[in-house]
């Protein structure tokens, strides 16, 4: 039994969440995203519905030989077909062959549900809810029940909709989570219809010695899941199920990375230990990475941007005072303050982000003040810094000398060609890089579909016998933007790159009126700052080594 400010965690990304229109996870993901799970302290991760498909069952026969401590891995399903016996039915078998202690079926709350869709009797629809779950507690497992459309289904007839609460009370829920599978129920109601299920379950099961807790479900689709979640706890609600990131279908679901810290942040619920709450933004980063979705810089709390400060009276007032402009620590959820520098940004904005780089400025200093011209001067030419940060780092260390290029590019040279034949159409493209590394000279060509991929792989080829991190480096995005459009074909253009070494993303930025020469300019910037990032890390490590015992 959990305690009175205790709220558990449900997360169903592997399930719920991957239903999301652009997501399609391997089982090689499903472990990597469950494992994570874990590790942030999630009590329970539905791991998907066994026997729906072959993933979901190859997870959980896997985790028959390798489970998870601390924390349980729930298979989801349905109550058993209409007329059929429960111990006959597929898919309550294949929830008992999973092996999990927990199991989660759903089953239908609103009448309008039960006769067209399901197209059986009221009768028949009560009683697959309370035998199917009598069947899994009597092979001993505990159950959760989804009350599917749950709000819609009480608002349309209270009286049916209560009754098949009823029937999973009967049959031995441990928990109730009452959905809001159509995601149009506004937060209020929510708490109301929330509290009139606390009252009636007080009422009308006084007798039992452990009656089953109030869970929900919420979907986005009125952009109010989180809302909504929360005023569910204020009801009476005691388990809350949601998606990292609030991916699901359609809208999404509640996304945890903002209804965790929301609970244990600002409403004194306890969700997570404080050190694993601190783990959030990263695990927010690392599921976004699996799925392969950018992540939302402006995601509260685990965004990059959620704490970022552009404005330089905004900067002042946070350097003296974090309270003026952030509603909490950043690095209680695992953020960092982010400082924006534009070419509106003064001395603040420059000091403040020299510090966060280990750089001490001072604000009379000539080298602060040519910084900001240099900024300006390039914002002039259409490069913006406030999103590429690793270019600023760069630009900021070579103008004070602290970093030296670590390899010159000598000239390059793409061919893009289309080969039209009667039978289909090739293209391909090769580049050809000559570079100056180490006091070598090194000419590297590579073949790709595109003239920037082959790019950046001749880039990488030349520079990996010299500096092996490369070969972890990797692009997770590519952006072009025409800075001047009435220039037509003599445009300019600006490309920011996003890179990654699989622990750590940066982005750079380049401009050129040729955008393969922009592209190089942010490729190569990539690069430079993932091996400066790399020897930092190595001289750190050393260090840490060499401290005396």
């Amino acid at each position: 039994m959990n305690t009175p400010r205790q709220v558990l965690i449900y997360d169903t990304t592997l399930r719920d969440g991957i239903q999301r229109h652009g997501i399609s996870c391997t089982f090689e993901d499903k472990i990597k995203i469950l494992n994570r799970l874990a590790q942030l302290g999630i009590p329970f991760i539905e791991g998907g519905w066994p026997g729906a498909n072959a993933v979901d069952t190859r997870l959980f026969d896997y985790l028959k030989t390798k489970p998870l401590l601390n924390t349980q891995v729930v298979a989801f399903g349905s109550t058993r077909r209409s007329h059929q016996k429960p111990s006959e039915d597929l898919t309550l078998q294949n929830l008992l062959n999973a092996n999990t202690q927990w199991l989660t079926i759903f089953g239908k709350s609103w009448d309008l549900h039960v006769t067209d869709a399901l197209k059986v009797s009221l009768g028949e629809n009560l009683a697959m809810i309370q035998d199917s779950i009598e069947f899994l507690r009597a092979n001993g497992r505990r159950v959760i029940y989804d009350a599917e459309h749950w709000f819609d289904g009480y608002q349309a007839n209270p009286d049916y909709a209560l009754k098949t609460l009823e029937a999973a009370v009967l049959g031995g829920a441990d928990w109730i989570v009452l959905c809001d599978t159509n995601g149009g129920t506004l937060p209020k109601t929510v708490e109301a219809i929330v509290d009139k299920v606390r009252t009636w379950l007080q009422i009308n099961h006084t007798d039992l010695i452990d009656p089953p807790q109030i869970g929900i479900h919420t979907h986005n689709d009125s952009g109010s899941a989180v809302t909504s979640s929360l005023f569910a706890v204020e009801a009476g609600a005691r388990m809350v199920h949601g998606t990292i990131n609030g991916y699901g279908e359609r809208c999404g679901n509640a996304d945890l990375c903002s209804v965790i810290p929301n609970l244990q942040l600002k409403m004194d619920y306890d969700c997570l230990s404080s050190e694993q709450l601190k783990t959030l933004a990263e695990t927010s980063r690392f599921v976004s990475e699996i799925v392969n979705l950018a992540a939302d810089d402006h995601a509260p709390y685990v965004g990059r941007s959620a704490f970022a400060h552009k404005g330089g009276i905004h900067i002042s007032a946070v350097e003296r005072n974090p309270k003026t402009y952030e509603h909490i620590e950043p690095s209680a959820v695992g953020n960092a303050r982010h400082i924006v520098v534009s070419s509106s940004s003064g001395a603040s904005t420059v000091l403040s982000k020299a510090k966060s780089y280990g750089i001490t400025l001072r604000k009379n200093d000539p080298a602060t003040r040519n910084i900001i011209n240099r900024v300006k001067e390039l914002e002039d030419q259409g490069y913006q810094f406030e999103a590429a940060e690793a270019s600023f780092e760069l630009l900021l260390r070579t103008e004070l000398n602290l970093h030296q290029p670590l390899f010159q590019l000598r000239g390059f040279e793409v061919n893009y060609n289309v080969i039209q034949s009667d039978v289909q159409c090739n293209i391909g493209a090769r580049a050809m890089i000559k570079a100056a590394v180490k006091g070598q000279e090194v000419l590297e060509v590579a073949e790709c579909m595109g003239p920037v991929s082959a790019l950046d792989k001749a880039l990488h080829k030349a520079l990996v016998r010299f500096f092996p991190a490369v070969e972890t480096f990797y692009l997770t995005d590519y952006k072009v933007r025409i800075l001047n459009s009435e220039a037509g074909t003599a445009a300019k253009v600006r490309v920011l790159v996003e890179s990654s070494n699989g622990k750590q993303r940066w982005t750079t930025i380049g401009v050129s009126v040729n955008i393969l020469e922009a592209s190089y300019q942010a490729v190569a910037a990539g690069i430079e700052y993932g091996l400066y990032q790399a020897a930092k890390s190595r001289s750190a490590k050393t260090s840490t080594e060499k401290l005396p015992a």
